[in-house]
């Protein structure tokens, strides 16, 4: 490994008066890109120099510059540069050692290295908001189609989801929601936009596995079987949406439905029996007499072993009120409520189950991962209205590193930018003189 010496002069001119630490950095913040781009300039010079010796004498002959300097954006500004060239003396082809020393990327004016900023800004702002709010702070930074098209090519460099197999999970929670596509500019209809989050038992985090746009449950049990332990879990948490158990619920895994859920969509089974407005409330009461609706986690995890008999007293007073609701509710007159309400009743309480065989107790809703991904849904649906399947999955694959995997963020711009080795500081002496300064 060489050593390189740059010599490099600085000179400022210091106010005598009024001269804040806040005015101070901020001068030093406006001189930084200009110092960027000379040292870079300086070593893209030295660079060349050795890289030339790479080509002997005997086969190639200098070839001077090119015609056009080369514009290379970086994170510090736009700096533009003459490469030299060499030309092959037997084919006539001519070469750029510089480039082929640092593999530069041909026809490309922004570097890699300065996308992290307005791809990490993409994935809470539109891309044209990202792109504005880059060049106001960088000063520089690309387009809205050449943002758009970078963070495509990030994600696809990605792959597909690793194996899990080898993780020990115990639970899955489920949840979707509707987001609307389109194709070149038409609109389509709206596509389930679905995701997975799987944890290794009570107390540790749930982690996401796995999102889909436009595919239906069987093909995500497809997935996730390929995938993950499957036989290990032992329990499914959802909202009960079409397809969920029929599809993902094994032979060894017990349902635990989401209460907040089971509340909410009542009035909307009610609804679609033709129960509307005051004619609710009668209903609405009997199940908000209910305890199971008004109990908090907290509150139950500071329940002890010999609390059991409070814990078998309280599952039989919620279960006698899911019996008076559904006494209320003859088939003939609410159909859709009475079967809603029925499978809901019998999926609501393993967490009861849970409890009264391991002592512990189980999320008794998915809002886990509801407020997880709401930071996702938010901007699919607030900030960017309408988006390809592609570009939607293309964009979840970067916001799942950047939002819930810190960690794979940060490899994935090491993977993309292809860093092998960097360069490094070895030295950096400074000192100071006044120069015709007033005493």
């Amino acid at each position: 490994m060489d050593d390189l010496e740059i010599k490099i002069a600085i000179t400022y001119k210091v106010p005598e008066n009024n001269l804040t630490l806040n005015g101070l950095l901020r001068g030093l913040e406006h001189n930084r890109d200009d110092i960027m781009r000379t040292i870079l300039g300086r070593i893209l010079e030295a660079l060349e120099e050795k890289a030339k010796d790479d080509y002997p004498p005997a086969r190639y002959v200098l070839n001077g510059h090119q015609s056009t300097a080369r514009n290379l954006v970086t994170s510090f500004g736009r700096i533009r540069y003459r490469m030299a060239q060499v030309r092959d003396r037997t084919t006539g082809a001519v070469v750029f050692p510089l480039i082929e020393r640092l593999k530069i990327e041909p026809y490309r004016q922004y570097q890699r290295e300065t996308l992290e900023a307005p791809v990490g800004q993409a994935i809470h702002l539109s891309y044209r908001w990202a792109m504005k709010e880059t060049r106001r702070i960088r000063g520089q930074g690309p387009s809205t189609s050449t943002l758009w098209r970078r963070l495509q090519e990030v994600a696809e460099s990605q792959g597909g989801w690793p194996p899990l197999k080898h993780r020990p999970f115990a639970f899955l929670m489920v949840d979707g929601t509707k987001v609307r596509l389109q194709d070149r500019g038409t609109s389509l209809e709206s596509a389930e936009m679905r995701w997975a989050w799987a944890s290794e038992g009570v107390g540790k985090p749930f982690e996401l596995v796995g999102f889909w746009v436009g595919d239906n449950w069987e093909t995500i049990r497809r997935d996730l079987s390929r995938r993950l332990n499957y036989g290990r879990l032992r329990m499914l948490f959802s909202d009960g949406g079409p397809g969920i158990e029929d599809n993902l619920r094994s032979a060894r895994m017990e349902i635990q439905r989401c209460l907040w859920h089971g509340h909410h969509d009542f009035r909307f089974l009610l609804y679609a029996d033709e129960v509307k407005g005051p004619a609710q409330r009668e209903f609405l009461e009997l199940l908000n007499r209910n305890p199971l609706f008004h109990l908090r986690q907290a509150e139950l995890e500071t329940l002890k072993p010999e609390d059991e008999p409070l814990v078998r007293k309280l599952a039989r007073t919620i279960r006698s009120g899911f019996g008076q609701l559904l006494a209320a509710l003859p088939e003939s007159r609410y159909p859709k409520t009475r079967t809603y309400l029925l499978n809901f009743s019998r999926q609501a309480l393993a967490f009861f189950d849970y409890w009264l065989d391991q002592q512990r107790w189980i999320p008794l809703t998915t809002n886990i991962a509801e407020s997880a991904f709401s930071r996702v849904v938010n901007r699919i649906k607030r900030v960017g209205r309408r988006w390809s399947e592609p570009g939607l999955l293309n964009w979840l694959t970067i916001a799942m590193r950047k939002i819930f995997h810190p960690a794979l963020w940060t490899s994935l711009w090491h993977q993309y930018l292809r860093l092998h080795r960097n360069l490094h500081l070895t030295a950096l002496i400074s000192e100071y003189r006044w120069i015709n300064a007033i005493t």
